[in-house]
């Protein structure tokens, strides 16, 4: 951890998250005074695997791999989270230990709020509790369904679905956007190669869905064909 932020941080971090959406203005403001900030570089730990915290966990800017380390020491990585996603809650809600890493890929800044305030602002406000409940709900059906998509689709699909995960998530302008992470996260994210990753992305290339300039920075050039490839239309 490097150092805490302003309220400035704790302001935008609230107003990205979703379900905090359509609070009102003396509930907001009670939340944004109990949120706190920190910025952590790349590589820094929020948590590991076997840590325990009470606290809820927002990303405000940046990026955040969950990963899942065998006994071999190989990496999987579980889920990314992106501006506006929060994380944490097994260990805040059940006093149970982190069961992942959570390590920032680049410079981050994460936005946390403490247990006890957490349940207090949802015990005075029963709205935002549904409206949580049904985002969990929602990252529930997504953990499912990449747990399925790692069995049943084809590489070249995983990749397609990442591709526009990113295209999405990054708000690309005219398509284009800088990968986020290296090929090798590329790889154990979609549960596959780096060599098979590139080898796609050279099929990928060849079709004219998309067009790399240099090794990050990618355009996509047939979206609806690079949904459909994805099992998104």
């Amino acid at each position: 951890m490097d150092c805490d932020q302003c309220c400035s941080q704790e302001s935008s971090c609230i107003k990205s998250v979703p379900v905090f959406n359509g609070m009102n203005a003396t509930d907001l403001q009670a939340l944004q005074k109990v949120t706190r900030s920190r910025s952590f570089l790349k590589g820094a730990f929020i948590f590991r695997e076997g840590e325990s915290s009470e606290t809820l966990f927002v990303v405000n800017e940046g990026l955040i791999k969950l990963t899942k380390t065998s006994a071999e020491g190989k990496e999987q990585i579980v889920r990314l989270l992106f501006p506006g996603d929060f994380f944490g809650l097994f260990s805040l809600l059940r006093n149970e230990k982190h069961y992942m890493n959570a390590e920032a890929v680049g410079k981050t800044v994460i936005c946390y709020i403490e247990k006890r305030d957490f349940l207090t602002t949802m015990e005075n406000n029963a709205d935002m509790s549904y409206r949580f409940l049904l985002a969990v709900n929602d990252k529930l059906f997504e953990a499912d369904e990449s747990v399925g998509l790692l069995s049943l689709m084809e590489v070249e699909q995983r990749l397609a679905r990442a591709l526009v995960l990113f295209h999405d998530k990054m708000n690309a302008k005219n398509g284009t956007f800088s990968l986020p992470i290296t090929k090798k996260d590329l790889a154990s994210f979609i549960g596959t190669t780096p060599e098979s990753v590139s080898r796609k992305l050279l099929t990928f290339m060849s079709q004219k869905l998309i067009s790399v300039d240099g090794r990050r920075q990618i355009q996509i050039l047939e979206l609806d064909r690079l949904k459909q490839l994805a099992g998104l239309d």
